[in-house]
């Protein structure tokens, strides 16, 4: 770290005042401000990520869907079956989450066993050698109640950043007393650029799948701690 040169590391600031043997530092966040030497800025990050609050997604009260022009006329929608995710954050309103979310492509669903098959094939996904479909954010933009969701999205080994809009619903307590908030989660990427390249068109030159598909996740999360 240079001198005068400034770091946010989760909601901290830390600026480098003095390139002494030890070096000296400023810290501060929207609370606090204090100057620490080298040794008190790493106890103080140290601490940062120790109050960070865990939520981990609820699989039985959430679901992760997507759609796909069939024809052009008519859409498919499909869903994953088995999937897990946390949210890392020390804010109540999110904006500095921390999100990593994966799912099992062998869980994908759309209802006809055979196009499942397909789906799952060297044609599509190629699950056999791409069994996990990845998400991990970058940053995260609050609007209102909404938050767009800045990401790198990894299929069938193939990595593009992604941008989410997701409606907070809020936070409530369940029955059993835990922390759980709300959200709803919507996007949209093209397939072929994550490899997902086959087509087919009908004798009458319709397409048979469509190249845009729309994600859609409906999530609870739960604050572990």
């Amino acid at each position: 770290m240079k001198y005068g040169e400034i770091n946010q590391h989760n909601s901290l600031d830390i600026k480098y005042l003095s390139p002494a043997t030890g070096g000296i530092f400023y810290c501060s966040n929207n609370k606090y401000s204090l100057i620490v030497s080298t040794f008190g800025v790493i106890t103080l990050i140290i601490i940062k990520l120790s109050l960070m609050a865990t939520w981990a997604l609820d699989a039985n009260h959430s679901e992760v869907t997507f759609k796909v022009k069939h024809l052009v006329i008519s859409s498919i929608t499909g869903k994953f079956k088995s999937f897990e995710g946390t949210v890392e954050s020390d804010k109540e309103d999110f904006t500095d989450a921390r999100i990593q979310f994966s799912a099992d492509v062998n869980s994908i669903d759309t209802g006809n066993e055979q196009r499942d098959g397909h789906l799952k094939s060297p044609d599509f996904f190629d699950a056999a050698n791409n069994p996990k479909i990845h998400f991990e954010s970058t940053g995260i933009t609050k609007k209102g109640s909404d938050f767009q969701v800045h990401g790198n999205l990894t299929i069938r080994g193939v990595t593009k950043p992604v941008e989410l809009l997701a409606d907070f619903g809020g936070i409530q307590k369940d029955f059993y007393g835990n922390t759980v908030a709300g959200f709803e989660i919507s996007g949209k990427i093209n397939r072929k650029e994550y490899g997902l390249h086959w087509s087919a068109v009908t004798e009458t030159g319709g397409i048979v799948v469509g190249d845009d598909v729309k994600l859609s996740v409906n999530a609870e999360i739960v604050k572990k701690g």
